[in-house]
């Protein structure tokens, strides 16, 4: 077989004069950029000097607002009918009386006795007070406000049980049914036993003691 020859790649030699010729280029280059740029140096360091620094500031968030407190709904309260006092006629309590008793004699009559005469009737005293509770007939009725219970609007009816005497002034009073108030039953059982007078009870046409039933009514509406 015939040889083949082999081709050798050879590589060439660095030209040495050619780098020391561009070496010294960029020498000289940057030399001549150091000179042009010597009397720009204190401007640049002015201008650095001239930079101001701006304080940077941390905004803190604002505090959390807390949240209203809820709101409570108060259903309103409607006021309760209020009936003025009536003025009731007086009624007369009539009591019937029991038939007279007739006693006979437990023995016989003898000849010479002489006829014994019937027993006459006994006749019942009216009682001293009227029996239940009646409604009596108002002679003077006058009535004032309390002012505190103004300013509070406070108004209700108080149901009073009063002790009438023959003469018709209250003796004794008591609280029934309350109007809600302390303050109006305390002011219309004193007002009701300084100032009011009422008819008597009558019975056998006689006045006697009696328990009557007596609605006072404290209206803003009617101040």
């Amino acid at each position: 077989m015939p040889s083949a020859s082999l081709a050798v790649v050879r590589r060439p030699h660095p030209d040495m004069v050619r780098v020391a010729a561009l070496s010294a280029a960029i020498t000289l280059n940057l030399v001549a950029l150091l000179f042009a740029l010597r009397p720009l140096a204190p401007q640049i360091a002015q201008a650095i000097d001239t930079v101001r620094v701006e304080p940077i500031h941390i905004i803190e968030p604002p505090p959390k607002v807390p949240p209203p407190p809820d709101m409570v709904v108060k259903p309103l309260t409607k006021p309760l009918p209020v009936t003025p006092p009536l003025h009731i006629p007086l009624v007369h309590v009539q009591k019937e009386m029991p038939p007279p008793t007739i006693t006979t004699p437990t023995t016989e009559p003898s000849q010479n006795s002489k006829p014994v005469d019937a027993t006459p009737a006994t006749i019942a005293t009216p009682p001293s007070i009227a029996p239940g509770v009646t409604s009596l007939a108002y002679r003077s009725s006058p009535l004032r406000f309390p002012a505190q219970a103004i300013r509070a609007h406070m108004e209700g009816t108080v149901v009073l049980l009063v002790l009438v005497d023959e003469n018709g002034k209250p003796v004794q009073v008591k609280i029934e049914q309350s109007s809600g108030y302390g303050l109006l039953d305390k002011s219309a059982r004193e007002q009701v036993m300084s100032g009011w007078q009422f008819e008597p009870a009558v019975i056998d046409g006689h006045a006697v003691k009696a328990w009557a039933r007596v609605p006072v009514s404290f209206a803003l509406q009617q101040l």
